[in-house]
């Protein structure tokens, strides 16, 4: 009994201490394991902040065209070595450039097409049907039956400056209505890979993936100043090296697209040699520069005009070749020292244009005017 007292008074004490400092002190009820974060201030941006000048001017240029550029579906056939026939399609941009639903692209983008989609940026599709194509140029025309159309304005790429802004709209990856901006780079004559060569093509730093193909080039106004084409890369992708046809070339063949469903490529009708001043010297020619005529075609441009080819034998190294004919030294005003100077200047002209052709004959300086034909024959 005198052993229990103890041990009771031992109990009281301790409850009495817990009662004191923890329960009424509240600590069991206020604890908290995980205290709240005190708040972050952060700093955000005025609502509306005002857009420079070059923002605004990027949106409206995009504004401005976006509902003119489309999407095209093409529809090949091609041969597989175990399926067959297997159907294949491709993408690629265009864009519209009359109330008539008749829309520009490249010819690469329909070559061998059996079917063509066209699908405009508010998702409607239409059938196509391919008006004329340009294989030399990559151009083609498609037209499409569709209301409220909305024509793009044709530029002048005669005067693009290196260092001036353009802007590419076209469908990326199939990504409709993508805006890319750069520069343009260079004006330089380029080798596309089917072997054909795109004349003062217009080199930007624009990004132009696959199936921007066909799609617009503009200026900082809007306005159509190329029509993109090819880009420069080891991996098939930008590599800030692309390539778009000037405005003013496809401009040049539109007519006959639409008209004949061709172009009426222009033919001088003559076999020429360029002539270095070395050549010039020991063949003794009046000019050491041109392009010397060899033959004439037969019933061709130049003969009609007549112009001569050579009539005497002579040997280039181990070459033989007929001299005595016609040196070229000019068209149109235009210096021609070489065969591309020459195609360059044939490719600004139709066939049945009138041209001024300057030439020597012997020391004897000529001018002779020419109606270009309408052949296949080399110029």
């Amino acid at each position: 009994m005198k052993l229990l007292r103890p041990i009771a008074i031992a109990l009281v004490l301790v409850g009495v201490f817990f009662y004191f400092t923890t329960y009424r002190s509240g600590t069991l009820r206020t604890l908290e394991v995980n205290p709240p974060a005190s708040k972050i201030e952060i700093t955000e941006a005025a609502s509306d902040a005002a857009l420079d000048s070059e923002e605004q001017n990027n949106i409206s240029v995009y504004h401005k065209n976006i509902g003119s550029v489309v999407n095209i579906t093409s529809k090949t056939i091609a041969l597989d070595f175990f399926y067959g026939l297997v159907p294949q399609e491709g993408q690629g941009s265009g864009f519209i450039i009359d109330r008539e639903g008749h829309v520009l692209t490249n010819y690469h983008v329909i070559d061998q097409a059996r079917q063509v989609e066209v699908t405009l940026h508010s998702r409607k599709k239409y059938r196509a049907t391919i008006v004329g194509t340009d294989r030399s140029h990559d151009l083609a025309v498609l037209q499409i039956k569709a209301p409220d159309l909305s024509p793009m304005v044709m530029g002048d790429s005669r005067n693009l400056q290196v260092g001036q802004k353009v802007y590419a709209i076209g469908n990326p990856f199939g990504l409709s209505g993508t805006l890319t901006s750069g520069i343009v780079s260079s004006i330089r004559s380029v080798q596309e890979p089917d072997g054909m060569t795109i004349d003062e093509a217009i080199q930007t730093d624009a990004a132009i993936n696959p199936g921007n193909s066909g799609g617009p080039l503009l200026n900082s106004h809007g306005e159509v100043v190329g029509i993109n084409t090819m880009i420069a890369s080891n991996s098939g992708q930008s590599a800030g090296i692309g390539f778009a046809i000037p405005i003013n070339t496809a401009k040049a063949v539109l007519n006959d697209l639409l008209t004949l469903g061709r172009v009426r490529r222009p033919a001088l009708g003559v076999l020429t040699l360029p002539i270095s001043p070395d050549i010039a010297d020991e063949l003794g020619l009046a000019s050491d520069y041109g392009l010397l005529i060899i033959r004439v075609t037969p019933g061709g441009a130049a003969e009609r005009a007549g112009l001569r080819g050579g009539s005497d034998r002579a040997y280039l190294g181990n070459t033989p070749i007929m001299v005595g004919g016609d040196l070229i030294i000019s068209v149109d005003g235009q210096d021609v020292q070489d065969q591309q100077q020459l195609s360059r200047i044939m490719n600004a002209h139709r066939a049945g244009d009138t041209v001024k052709v300057t030439v020597y004959r012997g020391k004897r300086r000529m001018e002779v005017t020419v109606v270009l034909g309408e052949t296949r024959e080399q110029v």
